[in-house]
């Protein structure tokens, strides 16, 4: 049910309508909730009611039993209440909680669908934010929204019925006294609104912050440098106060304008119902009950200006949801994509430039074209594009000019998720899960048996080391493999790409961060994974290329040499002069 329910929000709809959907999908645990909060709210409407036929009626004609006896029975509905504000508080948080969940879910699978480019512009810690702290009060919302708007409305509006029937005097100046207490109310929750999302951005940078602290801790000591850390931490952690400054200045103004509101209406019923008693048109009884009516009425007033906090808290972190969700993946299917099926390898790039949002151009009218099963080098100055180049193969990014094909099929006509089943990258910074060893293989491919994760490991060369942890396959690597050395991390990379299988493999400066020594020892598992494969190789290093079909030198957006080693080296032109410099012969 969830997933078709997915497929009906628009979320450039009624952000109301939105919440509403999310709501729906527990209607079960919703419709409870109701059901108690109506009860709730008619057993409020009962007790003045009755009081006053017991105070009229029974003890005048002194049936003293029976008075007790309706005692008796009021005390037992204020246990049911009780038991059901038990109910209300238990299943309608863990209604809240589901919402917030179903939220959360949705918005990190749309941020797993939005492009590298969205990531680029966005820092994690305030990603981060995005997915935990802005939805913690979703569940607050979700839970005393829908029931308070019932009770509320109900017994307001009860109670100014009931209290229309008893002296339609006091009710007229209360009904007139509620435009006022509204009118505070909605003039208020701007103000509160604006204050509590500033909050929230800044809830973001903190996390930024220290997220950046955090994981850069290492950085920082090598450094020495944890002064400047916490100096940067307090530089945000003032803004974070500041905001908070405010949104509880706008609160104060609001909590003591509910204090006032409530406390003048009770003042302002006993000053006119004191003048109806001296006028002859109201008795005690009539105004002890309308009294009671009138805790009645003020008390969800009360509960609604105290609700008004959580929502503004909860809706501003609704509202960030919506942002996020609202937020288009700059990279997406074609609505006629088709899944690409095994392939040859062949890649062409004919005439391609790209440049990213700023308007500066990185490439200008590529034309390249990779055989099937190829060993093709793209070399040149860093920041020429060669890493650019490559990624535009998977759709990490889209060209701004021109066509990237993939056994002569134009990548934006397949599907994404195909497109990269066929492509293996492996990049100098590796990415390590905190996980096991074997967690991090089995990326690879999900579903691979422990005997196909043993295999890959073998043909990376990494099975004997494994074998020699505390754990084997089963050890824990830390943060980012910490507990790894880098050649470890790398030869895991290969193991897992060899599970994957990709007929495209991107060689994306691989070794470029190992000594020499370790190098020459994971070159032998590349040149077992390249085996077969058409294989991209980017490199600094100038020895790794060597044995390339092919090599393309990029510089200045353009390629500007092509050829084999021995007919670069004899043009002794831009490549030629790379070598040199790294004293190749």
């Amino acid at each position: 049910m969830p997933e078709d329910m997915e497929k009906k929000i628009n979320y450039y709809g009624s952000p109301l309508k939105i919440f509403w959907y999310y709501i729906a999908r527990h209607k079960g645990l919703f419709a409870l909730d109701m059901v108690c909060a109506l009860a709730v709210a008619l057993l409020d409407l009962i007790f003045p009611y009755v009081s006053r036929r017991s105070m009229n009626t029974l003890l005048p004609q002194r049936f003293y039993a029976a008075f007790f006896t309706v005692m008796g029975l009021l005390m037992l509905a204020f246990v049911l209440k009780a038991a059901l504000y038990y109910v209300i508080t238990v299943l309608g948080h863990r209604m809240g909680v589901l919402t917030e969940a179903d939220m959360r879910r949705d918005l990190f699978t749309h941020m797993q669908e939005l492009s590298c480019g969205f990531y680029d512009k966005n820092r994690t810690g305030v990603l981060l934010s995005r997915v935990t702290n802005d939805l913690f009060e979703v569940t607050e919302l979700a839970h005393h929204g829908p029931e308070n708007v019932v009770i509320c409305a109900l017994t307001i509006v009860g109670a100014l019925i009931l209290m229309a029937f008893l002296q339609w005097r006091l009710a007229l100046v209360l009904a007139l006294a509620l435009p006022l207490c509204m009118w505070f109310t909605l003039s208020q929750r701007v103000r509160m609104r604006t204050a509590n999302l500033e909050v929230k951005r800044k809830t973001g940078v903190i996390t930024a912050a220290i997220e950046s602290s955090l994981s850069g801790v290492r950085t920082a000591k090598a450094f020495a440098n944890e002064k400047q850390e916490a100096e940067k931490f307090d530089q945000a952690n003032e803004l974070f106060k500041g905001a908070k400054v405010e949104y509880y200045k706008s609160m104060g103004l609001y909590m003591s304008g509910m204090e006032f509101t409530t406390g003048f209406l009770q003042v302002l019923v006993i000053t006119v119902g004191g003048a109806l008693i001296m006028a002859g048109q109201l008795n005690y009884i009539d105004l002890i009950t309308f009294t009671l009516y009138v805790s009645a009425f003020t008390a969800p007033i009360r509960r609604l200006f105290q609700f008004a906090e959580q929502y503004m808290q909860g809706s501003a972190g609704f509202l960030r949801f919506l942002e996020i969700m609202r937020t288009e993946a700059e990279i997406s299917d074609a609505p006629d994509a088709e899944v690409l099926g095994e392939i040859q390898g062949r890649v062409d790039f004919h005439d391609v430039s790209f440049h990213y949002d700023n308007g500066v151009p990185v490439l200008s009218h590529i034309d390249l074209h990779i055989q099937p099963g190829e060993k093709f080098a793209v070399v040149g100055p860093s920041g020429g594009g060669k890493t650019t180049l490559c990624q535009l193969i998977p759709r990490f990014y889209d060209v701004s000019e021109g066509s990237v094909c993939v056994d002569g099929r134009d990548v934006r006509t397949v599907t994404q998720g195909s497109l990269r089943r066929n492509v293996g990258i492996l990049q100098q910074d590796v990415f390590m899960f905190a996980g096991t060893v074997r967690e991090n293989i089995r990326y690879g491919r999900p579903d691979a048996t422990d005997e196909e994760i043993e295999e890959a490991a073998r043909l990376a060369e990494i099975h004997e080391e494994i074998l020699a942890m505390p754990a084997g396959y089963d050890s824990y690597i830390g943060e980012r493999g910490v507990m790894l050395s880098g050649g470890q991390k790398q030869r895991i990379s290969i193991a897992r790409v060899f599970l994957k299988n990709p007929r495209v493999l991107i060689l994306d400066e691989a070794t470029s961060a190992l000594d020499t020594v370790t190098e020459q020892r994971i070159q032998h598992a590349l040149d077992a994974l390249s085996r077969g494969r058409t294989t991209i190789l980017i490199a600094h290093r100038l020895s790794t290329v060597r044995s390339a079909d092919c090599i393309a030198v990029v510089e200045g957006e353009r390629i500007v040499e092509q050829g084999s080693h021995e007919e670069l080296m004899r043009r002794n032109g831009v490549y030629a002069e790379l070598c040199r410099a790294q004293d190749l012969g």
